[in-house]
């Protein structure tokens, strides 16, 4: 039995991972025929069910962050999980990313303790034919170099922006570099589509823009991992 995870109906080999239990229930309810609660443990909401072309999905929440992203992802390994897709936010650093944007991530810089922690140099990267795949879904994503943090709020903030920019991100989220991490030491196939939530000058989607936005980036997930 797993530590945090607690399934109550079979995992699929394929996953999509959004950090938001709610939208993780949005995402099931969008993109998943008779979705079946997976696991409740932890306030971890995931679901399984079957998409439209009748491939088997599972769609988890990790919760926020490297440290919890990291956990479920290497427990969803050890059911079985071998192929998956970070469903997040990013706020962007610089005026190349819109707000509502979608994009895929290329590299993430490793600015965060728990990629490091695993072993990730100054940049994590993707699966390659699964990142190649998530560019090529139909009305696909940019593709961007993020970099992987532990603060939200940071008090290092204008100093860190700086460096993030100096190694090449355009925008800045929380967890992709440790998934990727993860994903390397357990030959997990994974990527990540962000959604520019939040702009340069600190505007953010309202909600309901931004859970337009993550459904896009689901669909674009799960042809994805179709293709």
């Amino acid at each position: 039995m797993t530590a945090h995870l607690r399934p109550t109906a079979p995992i699929a080999s394929d996953a999509l991972l959004p950090g938001d239990p709610g939208r993780a229930l949005a995402l099931a309810q969008a993109l998943l025929s008779d979705p079946r609660m997976a696991n409740h443990y932890r306030g971890l909401w995931g679901y399984t069910g079957t998409t439209p072309s009748g491939r088997a999905l599972t769609i988890q929440s990790t919760g926020i962050g490297g440290p919890s992203g990291a956990i479920v992802l290497e427990e969803l390994s050890g059911l079985g999980v071998g192929r998956a897709v970070r469903i997040g936010t990013c706020r962007s650093l610089d005026a190349e990313l819109e707000l509502g944007q979608l994009v895929t991530v290329g590299q993430a810089v490793s600015d965060d303790g728990a990629s490091r922690a695993l072993g990730a140099e100054a940049a994590a990267t993707p699966d390659q034919a699964l990142h190649a795949a998530l560019g090529r879904a139909d009305g696909g994503a940019a593709e961007a170099t993020v970099a992987s943090t532990d603060l939200f709020y940071d008090p290092r903030e204008d100093r860190r922006r700086a460096e993030w920019l100096a190694a090449g991100a355009s925008a800045v989220e929380l967890g992709t570099a440790a998934l990727f991490a993860v994903a390397r030491r357990r030959g997990v196939a994974i990527a990540s589509c962000l959604v520019v939530g939040e702009s340069a000058d600190g505007e953010r989607l309202d909600d309901g823009r931004l859970e337009q936005a993550s459904l896009r980036a689901g669909r674009l997930a799960a042809e994805a991992l179709a293709a």
